[in-house]
């Protein structure tokens, strides 16, 4: 059995007063490919300012945005290869 591993790399930034934080999940693939998703958490004006919390949100959609394309890029290769030539 062979095995593979893919890598992605999450950075995370917040607004100067912690009211946006912006998560950007990167996957590379050995066969060179790039795949990047952007996401964003808001905080409520009237809760306290607890930066974890926007850390899993912003990371979490960011997640599942890559999760999304990457269903979508092996929806679209399997179309090409069942497409008469």
């Amino acid at each position: 059995m062979e095995y593979k591993q893919w890598n992605v790399q999450i950075w995370i930034s917040e607004d100067d007063d912690d009211a946006l934080t912006t998560a950007t999940a990167v996957l590379f693939t050995p066969d060179g490919k790039r795949h990047e998703s952007v996401a964003h958490a808001r905080r409520n004006p009237g809760d306290r300012p607890v930066p974890g919390i926007g850390d899993e949100l912003a990371a979490g959609r960011a997640l599942s945005d890559l999760a999304s394309k990457l269903i979508e890029d092996g929806a679209k290769d399997v179309a090409e290869l069942a497409s008469p030539v």
